[in-house]
């Protein structure tokens, strides 16, 4: 990211900017050392060289030690470890969305949370900006620690998870295109964005320690959450340090709320505003599953919600919630592309520009057409992890894809059953600068009850 000029950093264009250079040098720029550090960045949106770096030669490309550095407020996360330490952890980390207990409680969760928060509230909301937000960040709680925050309540209830985690991918941002000394500066000042991560690590410290120090049950005693899974070793006999469970529930509440909130964020703006054609398609869809009484999904449905499932990759397609992702080699590498990298290099994979790569997508690459994720038996086409890249790649990719998918379409289907939601005029509507691809200062959209 530091290869661009200061001007475009600060710009909504930033991540156009990059796809438009990519797209201008084969997809793969190289950029030699600056004045202000010593690691050159290579930056690509080659599908070749993505399988390299994630699959096939994954053990070499590591997060590195910036990445960690960025990061340090995570602590021992799973997230932030490189191969070695992350290997001991996959098993108690990833074992958790594999459990049965967790397939039975996510409904639960989906249910509470559209029950007692989203629904009410778009009742009696005209518009507001910070509804997808606080729904995740609810959800989030719930299945992390059986805590529901109730963020989403009519009147908007103030809420200091949600405050610390924007700070908090505010600073994530800045320290990844800064140079180290510059952003440790600001926080040894207490200025800057790293005045708000510090504020934010405070608050969000405080708040992990209450759930740690509390039995939370709100949702019925066979309820099964993270930290109920970890708590009991994941099936095994040792449990995890206070250290470890902090880390990783911490990790939860920074990238689980932004990452599903900013995905449903673009995905109803673009139903509404690039393809009248795909919204009408997917209300027929969603109608077709729901009984005439029913303000909910059931389980058993969401599955069967072809269309729904495409729109939604395809708004992943455009808007990916991470559009970079970071790795340094571990060894001297020659990459398919024909560039050499070594241990003084810093890859940066473009995930928004491979989004718009016309050499995967087709020359329409940059329209929201859902129907291009559709088999020729009815299903949804799959397509190779390397290039979409919306849930990573290899074996580092997100172990949470399903139950992402799950409760995106179950909160879009509620929504687009039980209530009108239209996009205000008159706004600009452009991604935000920092770590995840939100809509600055959100999405302005009038909603009001559904005539069925």
């Amino acid at each position: 990211m530091r290869l661009l000029p200061t001007a475009y950093l600060k710009s909504h264009r930033l991540y156009d900017k990059l796809t438009q250079v990519l797209a201008e040098n084969k997809g793969t720029i190289l950029c030699k050392t600056s004045w202000y550090t010593n690691v050159d960045t290579l930056v690509t949106s080659d599908p070749r060289n993505v399988h390299h770096i994630l699959n096939s030669n994954f053990s070499n490309y590591q997060r590195g030690s910036e990445f960690r550095k960025a990061f340090d407020f995570l602590g021992e996360a799973v997230f932030v470890k490189d191969i070695k330490e992350w290997k001991l952890d996959k098993k108690l980390t990833y074992g958790f969305f594999k459990e049965s207990h967790f397939q039975t409680s996510m409904p639960k969760i989906i249910r509470h949370t559209l029950e007692q928060g989203l629904v009410p509230v778009l009742r009696h909301a005209s518009e507001h900006h910070q509804v997808f937000t606080r729904y995740m960040i609810d959800a989030t709680c719930l299945m992390a620690t059986g805590f529901d925050t109730a963020s989403l309540r009519v009147g908007f209830p103030h809420c200091p998870l949600m405050q610390a985690t924007d700070d908090m991918a505010d600073a994530v941002f800045w320290r990844n295109v800064l140079p180290e000394r510059a952003w440790k500066l600001q926080s040894f000042l207490n200025i800057g964005t790293e005045k708000g991560m510090a504020r934010a690590c405070t608050d969000i410290n405080q708040i992990v320690d209450d759930f740690l120090s509390t039995e939370h049950r709100q949702i019925g005693d066979d309820y099964f959450d993270v930290l109920n899974f970890y708590r009991t070793g994941g099936g095994d006999e040792e449990t995890p340090k206070k250290e470890f469970l902090a880390a990783n529930i911490m990790t939860l509440f920074f990238a689980a709320r932004d990452t599903s909130a900013a995905i449903l964020t673009w995905f109803f703006y673009l139903i509404n505003s690039s393809n009248p054609k795909s919204k009408k398609a997917i209300l027929e869809e969603i109608d077709c599953f729901f009984p005439s009484t029913d303000i909910f999904p059931k389980a058993e449905d969401l599955g069967k919600m072809v269309y729904l499932h495409c729109a939604l990759s395809e708004s992943l397609r455009l808007y990916p919630p991470a559009p970079v992702i970071m790795r340094d080699p571990a060894r001297d590498d020659v990459l398919p592309s024909g560039h050499r990298v070594g241990r003084s290099t810093r890859i940066v994979i473009c995930a928004y520009a491979m989004g718009r790569e016309a050499g995967i997508w087709g020359e329409d690459c940059a329209e929201f057409r859902p129907e291009r994720w559709m088999g020729k038996e009815g299903g949804v086409r799959h397509v190779a992890s390397h290039n979409f890249l919306a849930f990573g790649s290899g074996p580092w990719a997100c172990p949470g894809r399903e139950m992402a998918f799950n409760r995106m379409k179950a909160v879009v289907a509620t929504v687009l059953r039980n209530f009108e939601v239209e996009v205000l005029e008159g706004q600009s509507v452009s991604p935000s600068v920092s770590a995840f691809l939100t809509v600055k200062n959100g999405l302005k959209a009038s909603v009001s009850l559904r005539s069925i």
